[in-house]
């Protein structure tokens, strides 16, 4: 069937996605999401552009973030056990979340669900959060009418480990359920809260070092440095971002300049409100290479902050020149 060729595509394209991405918005790329503009593409373009007198200048780490010899941690189920659950029961639809494990994209949260509606349905993800930090998932679960299924929500194991988790403790989520034939809206549920048996006093490190780009309206944006290996796609700049606005925001970059060359740069980064997140601006080697750039030595942009429940921009801030 297309869904479940387009279900193959998508666990692919996510695997291959994690490094670019880091611990960034938790929405399972789906069917549901290609049918429809992103929340992103409803956002105006900026109106006017930021005045260059109020360019501000940072130097980042002259040595570029360095591949860890060291073994990786990543978060191991059976550190850690939930107890059996009801975390959804309206519209027919009864989901429990029955235990966690280890599987070959990730750590699973483990799933029955029973579909006693009269239509068949599709169950994803979204906005999930572990140990506070934005992670991505993999899930999109077919259950046709009057059937049960055992299915499972993964937390992407290249996204754990950006944000420096090797111990669950706190999970946080939404169900999506649409119609499996139209991809008609059922619900969205409310904010799912799991404890594991690690949650009691549990702490999560976080590494804020780097420089201070943004620390404005209770939004933080750290510069990590410069990496040229941590993605396929091409160079990356590391960011770790903060949410303590009064709303859930997107983040993204405008005007972006490499060694004086204007240039696409991918960036779209959600962080639900009191959340944080590890991000990146990435570059396409391709882009560089059509500019002769071998060596990325300067870069300037600016960030747009926007309301991502209004759509509306928050600010902008002062240009940046970040010199690597």
């Amino acid at each position: 069937m297309i869904k479940k060729r387009l279900m193959s595509l998508t666990i692919c394209f996510l695997l291959l996605s994690g490094s670019v991405i880091g611990c960034g918005s938790s929405g399972t790329a789906d069917k549901a999401e290609s049918s429809a503009p992103s929340k992103v593409e409803a956002v105006k373009e900026k109106e006017s552009e930021v005045s260059t007198t109020e360019a501000a200048e940072t130097t980042a780490e002259e040595t570029t973030v360095e591949e860890s010899t060291e073994e990786e941690t990543t978060a191991k189920s059976e550190d850690v056990s939930i107890e059996e659950q009801v975390i959804y029961d309206d519209n027919g639809i009864l989901v429990k979340a029955t235990g966690i494990e280890d599987s070959t994209f990730g750590t699973d949260l483990t799933l029955y669900i029973e579909n006693n509606s009269d239509k068949d349905i599709t169950i994803q993800s979204r906005d999930t959060n572990i140990n506070g930090f934005m992670v991505e998932t993999l899930m999109s679960t077919d259950v046709a009418a009057g059937k049960k299924s055992n299915s499972s929500l993964t937390f992407e194991s290249n996204s754990l480990k950006k944000c420096g988790i090797d111990q669950i403790a706190h999970i946080e989520t939404k169900l999506y359920i649409i119609e499996a034939d139209t991809w008609a809206e059922i619900d969205t549920s409310d904010v799912i809260t799991i404890d594991t048996s690690v949650a009691e006093g549990f702490e999560q490190p976080v590494d804020d070092s780097g420089d201070i780009l943004v620390d404005e309206n209770g939004i933080k944006i750290i510069n990590k440095g410069l990496s040229k290996d941590s993605s396929f796609l091409g160079p990356e700049i590391l960011l770790y971002i903060e949410n303590d606005f009064d709303s859930d925001i997107v983040v993204q970059v405008r005007d972006v300049s490499v060694n004086g060359f204007m240039v696409d740069a991918m960036m779209s980064e959600e962080v639900l409100i009191g959340r944080k997140s590890f991000s990146a601006v990435t570059f396409l080697s391709s882009d560089l290479e059509k500019n002769g750039i071998k060596d990325i030595e300067e870069v300037e942009l600016y960030f747009t902050i926007i309301n991502n429940n209004t759509y509306e921009t928050i600010y902008d801030s002062d240009i940046f020149t970040l010199k690597f």
